[in-house]
């Protein structure tokens, strides 16, 4: 999708802003050029493992994707949430903490919640903030904010 943006696009400077090969992650200009051809908010999934967490679950037959997903709402707001597939299997988990060189310490709680087994699940993380600035069609996010640190309030 990204290849037909570029190619799409006349402004030399927005061009190569949509600089991107596989493996790279999102950056704002892309998901503004992909927003930008719907009104309504679009699932981006298949993000490539190496860019995102860890603990994503690979797809079992291209594991350099992983079972993630964002979504993108039009606008420039960009992502309100984000979500994926938690691995399950303690060994493979084990094995992606350290190829990514993590501290085994650091996740031993982690690993040991699927020492035993566990069942696929998923979670996911919405950005609030981001969501109240779409819906509320609110310029800047700070103006979102429930409880904003400033100069003279440090502490809600």
């Amino acid at each position: 999708m990204i290849e037909e943006l570029r190619e799409k696009e006349t402004d030399p400077e927005k061009k190569a802003l949509l600089d991107f090969e596989w493996g790279m992650d999102f950056g704002a200009p892309h998901e503004t050029a992909i927003t930008n051809q719907f009104e309504t908010p679009v699932f981006v999934y298949g993000y490539p493992s190496a860019v995102k967490a860890f603990y994503m679950e690979p797809w079992p037959d291209r594991p350099e994707v992983c079972k993630s997903v964002d979504l993108l709402a039009p606008e420039g707001y960009g992502e309100i949430c984000g979500g994926s597939e938690r691995m399950s299997d303690h060994d493979a988990l084990l094995a992606r903490i350290r190829k990514e060189k993590l501290p085994e310490d650091a996740f031993k709680w982690y690993l040991e919640l699927r020492k035993y087994g566990s069942v696929p699940h998923s979670g996911f993380g919405m950005g609030t903030e981001r969501v109240t600035s779409w819906i509320c069609g609110i310029e800047h996010i700070r103006e979102a904010i429930a409880f904003p640190r400033t100069i003279k309030r440090v502490y809600p």
